[in-house]
């Protein structure tokens, strides 16, 4: 097949298909996009099966901005009778000759209708992972280092089969990370902060860079969703913001606010190890003052978000993480950068940068 299924937030199908076309091209692999607006959901379908496969195995995942999930379609889309939809499927999986899957997920689009959904995948996956066991596609006990079989409904009629590797794709269903909020939070911003931390930091190194102790600036503070995360780690937060705090988080003793200007505010000790900053405002203004941050080792990691404009998303994320990117090579600091559209952000992607010489 000459196909890539690609999974998206809905309305973000635009900066899913510039996405991968700038990636794949990298690669010299040429196509088209078929879309629809609203859909969660984008096939990328190459002109060159052998150097998409290419694409598709070499291209790290991980540097992906706006795509969930991907992989690589084993069959036109099929129809699936409510009588029998796991037929269709078993035919189509026999015909490509696939076997030896680890994992089978069946998904849906995260969209309102994708929603109602649920239901019918969670009664069709028992049935369906019994007889593709029966016939070889599917391992007799699951792999986790096997290539896992996609199967997304987009309705209760019609499906598309598709294969990716665990080495290369997002471990979620759905390529969803789902998190419940804390009642104890001032706002559901919060989530995004969490899910940030989960995204950009590996867990074997939590207990260093996101302990107790350290010390860390919230920037557009008020009224402390993103400070919460920083309290809840035991760390002392600096919060910046004209705007009133949760008098929660004032009582715990770990927060000092101060009501100024974040793009005004610079620290008096270099001892400051997260930045983090949820500003609502010009995405340029924003990584220009997180630069300024980094360049003047006020900070070691930094974590912000960027609004996205309307028009020319993915084209305007790009420009300014180029900019920015160019302004630390500039300054001859090391860095590692991660960037993500989370399933908590909305018109907005979450940055991560970590200045990897060390100074704590």
């Amino acid at each position: 097949m000459k196909q890539l299924l690609l999974y998206c937030r809905a309305g973000f199908e635009k900066e899913c298909a510039a996405e991968i076309q700038d990636k794949a091209s990298s690669f010299d692999v040429f196509g088209f996009c078929k879309l629809t607006a609203n859909s969660a959901y984008v096939i990328f379908e190459a002109y060159d099966a052998d150097g998409l496969a290419e694409f598709y195995r070499d291209y790290p995942f991980e540097h992906f901005i706006f795509i969930r999930q991907w992989c690589l379609l084993q069959a036109e889309l099929l129809e699936l009778p409510s009588e029998d939809r796991i037929a269709p499927v078993l035919e189509a999986l026999v015909a490509a000759e696939l076997t030896g899957c680890g994992e089978l997920r069946v998904e849906y689009p995260e969209t309102n209708d994708g929603k109602t959904l649920s239901t019918l995948a969670r009664k069709l996956t028992v049935p369906l992972r019994q007889s593709l066991r029966k016939a070889g596609v599917l391992l007799q006990k699951e792999q986790k280092r096997a290539p896992v079989l996609h199967v997304l409904l987009l309705s209760g009629q019609q499906g598309y089969v598709g294969l990716s590797y665990p080495e290369n794709n997002s471990p979620l269903e759905n390529g969803i990370m789902r998190l419940k909020f804390p009642n104890e939070a001032p706002s559901r911003s919060t989530l995004k902060l969490e899910e940030a931390f989960l995204q950009f930091i590996p867990k074997p190194e939590w207990d260093k860079r996101l302990g107790g102790g350290l010390n860390a600036v919230d920037l557009g503070a008020s009224p402390g969703g993103w400070t919460y995360q920083l309290v809840k780690r035991s760390m002392m937060v600096t919060a910046i913001d004209n705007g009133p705090m949760a008098e929660s988080l004032m009582q715990t003793g770990q927060v000092r606010h101060y009501t100024v200007d974040g793009f005004k505010f610079e620290p008096q000790k270099k001892n400051v190890y997260w930045l983090v900053c949820d500003m609502i405002e010009q995405p340029q203004r924003v990584a220009q003052r997180m630069g300024d941050w980094l360049i003047n080792g006020w900070c070691q990691e930094a974590i912000f978000n960027l609004k996205l404009p309307m028009k020319k998303r993915y084209e305007t994320v790009t420009d300014i993480l180029a900019q920015l990117e160019q302004r630390l090579l500039d300054a001859d600091i090391k860095f590692r950068l991660q960037v993500k559209h989370l399933y908590h952000d909305r018109e907005e992607v979450t940055v991560h940068v970590q200045n990897l010489v060390l100074k704590f």
